[in-house]
């Protein structure tokens, strides 16, 4: 049986991939530094070794008895990057890095790196190069997220050689239910609207395009990444999506799969300017190479997402843990109080004198 290591494996799509994994008959190592704890592993937590650690700090062994090793981890959206792009660029270029050639050393072969189609954003200003996109485009992302992930793509392709093969999946927007679910995600932000609201608000009118991709669809291609010949994808890089669809019919379809639960959502239109993405690919490259598919519509996995969120009791759409950012910030908050009171409820060692406590600059 082949063990694989899953870096980032408790994450949105990577406790999806674990599962996916697991029911191939793969061993799974799972390696994540758990800021959204472990509750999406909670149903195989007694099939996977896991470890937790920092993807900046792994050591050595653990590799040991690894034949494969798939990337997702690092911050994975815009406003989490922009918001500490020296993180961004520590867990997404340098540490991918880092452990790619942790592998080579240790003569694991095989490594999968999670990579972004946001490389390929023009944005709403771009119209006149609004082109269906492939693998062979030039790109020049300008966002921190899509950088730091290029960057960690060029880095790999120059390890590609004999002893070592790495394979880079660019994923379209991802959408559907996962153990670790999030709100912060095109579809599953209508869907969490829909529900708590009533109402799907499309930006700039709903114009720009967006590929999409189901997160069951994205463990699939990860797997037929980490299982062809090397031959086919040593050094390559693969886009994998649905299908280009623009905010606006994204919005109806939306709309038509909740009502056919019974569910009544109303669209609202915003027309006002926002910084938004705008970008389409080509997924022919995968299915010509690796003949894989992705099969998980739009409507398909908006009725699976709503039973998901409804078994597991994800309707608290307000809390924090299902927004990177907003999570992340609510950490930091949590650290600096910590570090004060030493203590949520525990009592704190008495002192052995008084003395004043240093509050942060602009404080009182």
């Amino acid at each position: 049986m082949s063990k694989i290591l899953v870096v980032g494996g408790a994450g949105y799509v990577g406790s999806v991939l674990t599962r996916e994994l697991l029911e191939r008959g793969y061993a799974v190592r799972v390696v994540d530094r758990l800021y959204f704890g472990d509750d999406s592993l909670r149903e195989v937590r007694d099939r996977v070794d896991l470890v937790v650690a920092d993807i900046r700090a792994l050591a050595s062994d653990v590799l040991e008895g690894i034949d494969g090793v798939i990337n997702v981890a690092g911050l994975s959206n815009d406003p989490t990057a922009e918001y500490n792009p020296t993180a961004n660029r520590e867990m997404n270029t340098v540490a991918t890095a880092r452990l790619a050639e942790q592998c080579r050393e240790a003569g694991v072969r095989r490594f999968v790196f999670g990579s972004s189609c946001s490389i390929y954003d023009l944005g709403m200003a771009e119209e006149g190069k609004d082109v269906v996109l492939d693998e062979t485009a030039e790109v020049q992302p300008r966002a921190a997220y899509a950088t730091s992930k290029f960057e960690a793509e060029q880095r790999l392709v120059a390890m590609a050689g004999p002893d070592f093969c790495p394979v880079i999946l660019r994923k379209g927007t991802v959408f559907g239910f996962s153990p670790r679910m999030r709100y912060d995600l095109v579809v599953n932000t209508f869907v969490k609207d829909a529900l708590s609201r009533g109402t799907i608000t499309i930006y700039c009118g709903g114009e720009m395009w967006r590929p999409l991709l189901d997160v069951r669809d994205a463990a699939r291609a990860y797997v037929a990444c980490l299982e062809a010949g090397e031959s086919l994808v040593r050094g390559q890089v693969f886009n994998v999506a649905f299908q280009n669809v623009r905010i606006s019919e994204l919005a109806l379809r939306v709309r038509t799969a909740m009502r056919a639960m019974g569910i009544d959502v109303d669209i609202v239109p915003d027309y006002g300017y926002r910084g938004v993405r705008s970008y389409r690919v080509s997924a022919r490259k995968i299915h010509q190479v690796l003949g894989f598919t992705a099969k998980v519509d739009i409507e398909e996995a908006v009725c699976e997402m709503v039973t998901g969120i409804r078994r597991y009791h994800f309707e608290d759409f307000d809390h924090p843990r299902y927004y990177n950012i907003r999570w992340m910030q609510f950490l930091e908050e949590a650290e600096r109080a910590v570090a004060v009171t030493g203590s949520v409820f525990g009592a704190p060692p008495a002192p052995s004198r008084l003395r004043p406590v240093l509050l942060s600059k602009g404080k009182e």
